[in-house]
């Protein structure tokens, strides 16, 4: 008989948000559309500061803290 498989928490998933797969397409393409940036730039970002999507963010200058004129509220 199989063991059953863990079930995943939510501090696995809220972790793995947190980051940018820098080889992963479709992540890569997410963040260039989210950020108005071409995905070599993104790519250029993750190299440069890791992948933590935080730092990508504010490297890239998201576009939509100039688009707005005011800095996007903080989620918790």
């Amino acid at each position: 008989m199989a063991k059953k498989a863990k079930k995943q928490t939510a501090r696995g998933r809220k972790q793995d948000r947190a980051r940018v797969a820098g080889g992963q397409d479709y992540e890569v393409s997410y963040e260039a559309r989210k950020t108005r940036k071409s995905a070599a730039s993104v790519k250029k970002a993750v190299k440069k500061v890791g992948n933590s999507r935080k730092r990508i963010e504010r490297r890239l200058g998201s576009a939509m803290k100039k688009s707005l004129g005011t800095a996007p509220s903080k989620r918790r």
